[in-house]
């Protein structure tokens, strides 16, 4: 499996393992997110053993990473205690479910503090999640909790917000994060434009306060994993200009295009913006010039990143 894979939300029509294999293939799905029950209802579903044996199976042959999204309807900040009380149970189906497909993990939308006292809704979160999580044994899913987009009382919107969410949970080593790009810009994170430095020095900040697991920072561990990981994602676009593969070069340099906004490579991610452009069109005229200017570029960045990783030492 690709070391970054880039994945789609799958449709199940026609069953779960079905449905969701034929929408991965058709579309290149190098992971995908599936619904295991209505994702605008209470109600929980059951399944099909029959479709979970053979989604479980292709996901132990192939390594593909499986992703459940809980119910949108969830609130573990409500006051409201029927809405409380579904939630919870939504959530523990939701992670029993994922772990009976073989997924990596369940998402969840981090709640709202409906009639706006943050920390009482903090305090329910707490009481909420934390026997949920101490129940997942080793076999089972993270937890994964989704940030929104910041309209109303959301718990978490900024990036800022999440750690005292986390450490409203005891940092719980199966509580873990699925960050939405969309809504982290919805939120106010400048992602896309090259050159803001003043959004890009808040959300630098914002990372170095989140605690990674073990002694670095969060800023540290995420850059880690992008020196790790960028010698081949530069292969991939690499071998893509030189075959003249459109479609890899679109779909290399969109990897590579997020995981550089991640670590704030903005340089790089124009860069991967353009190749991307190139490779969507067709036309890649303009790719080996691009590439050239990737290349001078990327061994700067791994300086920058490498300083910062001494500093988080």
């Amino acid at each position: 499996m690709p070391i970054r894979p880039i994945g789609a939300h799958a449709k199940v029509t026609g069953g779960l393992a079905t449905g969701s294999l034929r929408y991965a293939a058709a579309v290149g799905a190098e992971a995908i997110q599936v619904f295991v029950s209505n994702p605008r209802g209470w109600a929980p579903s059951n399944g099909d053993a029959g479709q979970d044996a053979a989604l479980r199976e292709h996901v132990a042959a192939t390594g593909l990473p499986v992703f459940v999204h809980a119910p949108y309807l969830i609130n573990v900040g409500s006051p409201d205690l029927p809405t409380l009380e579904r939630s919870v149970a939504a959530i523990r189906c939701s992670l029993r479910r994922g772990r009976e497909i073989g997924a990596r993990g369940v998402v969840v939308h981090t709640g709202s503090a409906v009639g706006g006292d943050r920390e009482a809704a903090l305090a329910r979160v707490r009481e909420s999640l934390l026997p949920l999580l101490d129940e997942i044994g080793d076999e089972g899913p993270d937890l994964l909790l989704e940030p929104m987009a910041g309209q109303g009382q959301m718990l978490c919107a900024a990036l800022a917000q999440l750690e005292p969410y986390l450490d409203r949970l005891d940092w719980h080593p199966r509580a873990n994060v699925c960050l939405d790009t969309c809504h982290a810009f919805a939120a106010g994170h400048d992602l896309a434009t090259p050159g803001d430095r003043s959004g890009h020095a808040r959300d630098v900040a914002a990372l170095r306060a989140l605690p990674a697991r073990g002694s670095r920072d969060m800023l540290s561990h995420i850059a880690t994993g992008y020196l790790a990981d960028s010698q081949e994602m530069l292969l991939r676009i690499e071998r893509a200009v030189h075959n003249r593969d459109a479609a890899e070069l679109a779909r290399a340099a969109h990897a590579w295009r997020s995981c550089s906004g991640h670590v704030g490579a903005l340089g790089l991610m124009s860069l991967c913006r353009e190749l991307e452009k190139c490779g969507r069109a067709g036309d890649l005229a303009g790719a080996p010039e691009l590439l050239a200017q990737l290349r001078a570029l990327y061994p700067r960045v791994c300086e920058e990143l490498d300083d910062e990783i001494r500093k988080s030492a």
